[in-house]
């Protein structure tokens, strides 16, 4: 991670190498560019746990094999892309909202479209401003969204079709992070499809066998459903499919240094191998 001194893009597109198919993923949170203007009181050491530090490199081969990869550069700490914009919870503003707020349970637990804590650690020491955050929404939350529905439409409207992967990291202890209490281990991935709803099944299968055949535990929607960019994208009916992929960190990373770890080049090179079966399941259908 690092404080930025100066303006910088809020995302980077890296584009298919190859013959384009209708694969668009994003990486919405892995962003480590931290906006001069984010005033917050806890140290890198307790703000780095909530990146998806890594996830972006996990998934690089995308473009060579013919995806459109989105990765966001500033940190969801800051602005949450993967929160709908009325998503506040009142009690860390300074002033009135100036428009309606519909606050969820992750805004609750401090996770909203802004962040006011980081595993249980106070972000601020103040309230905050309208006008600070609305910079959030315009200067990072906007534009993302903006990039994603063009690559999106675009994918749509030359395909008639499109296969949209939201790409994501969990902590080992995420039921603990979530307050939910579960019998089970917390799986190596997790498939978001919220309840079947946002992708063809067939999607959701091919994932799961060949994660499955890597020798990876795979779980479905427990305990991530997908938030508001795979509900948003779903639309199968319209032929517009929508999964999350959530990667277990301690099959990658050192979640205490946040530094690669010896299983992150065979977790990458088993990805590449999924998105060159994802290319050729996607270029049957065509």
């Amino acid at each position: 991670m690092k404080f930025a001194d100066s303006d910088f893009d809020p995302y980077r597109l890296l584009l298919p190498t190859v013959e384009a198919i209708p694969l668009v993923c994003d990486s919405p949170h892995s962003g480590a560019v931290y906006p001069a203007d984010f005033q917050t009181v806890l140290p890198a050491s307790i703000l780095r746990w909530a990146e998806d530090a890594h996830v972006d490199a996990l998934w690089e081969s995308v473009p060579r094999h013919g995806g459109t990869l989105l990765c966001a550069e500033f940190p969801r700490s800051y602005v949450d892309v993967n929160r709908e914009v009325d998503d506040i919870d009142p009690n860390i503003l300074a002033e009135p909202w100036p428009h309606d707020i519909h606050p969820t349970e992750k805004s609750r637990l401090g996770y909203g479209l802004f962040w006011h804590n980081v595993n249980g650690h106070p972000m601020y020491d103040r309230k905050l401003w309208v006008s600070e955050l609305e910079n959030r929404i315009s200067t990072y939350y906007e534009p993302y969204h903006a990039a994603l529905w063009r690559q999106i439409d675009a994918a749509v409207k030359q395909f008639g079709v499109v296969w949209h992967l939201n790409l994501h990291s969990m902590p080992s202890d995420s039921y603990a992070a979530l307050q939910q209490e579960s019998e089970r281990e917390l799986a190596d991935f997790v498939l978001g499809d919220r309840d079947g709803t946002t992708c063809d099944p067939t999607l959701t299968g091919i994932i799961e066998d060949y994660l499955q055949g890597c020798g990876y535990t795979v779980a479905r929607n427990d305990p991530f459903k997908g938030v508001a960019l795979v509900a948003r994208v779903g639309r199968p009916a319209e032929r517009r499919h929508s999964l999350q992929i959530e990667i277990n960190r301690r099959l990658y990373m050192d979640e205490q240094t946040f530094e690669p770890t010896a299983g992150f080049d065979d977790l990458q090179h088993n990805l590449d191998g999924l998105v060159a079966h994802l290319r050729s399941f996607i270029q049957s259908l065509l």
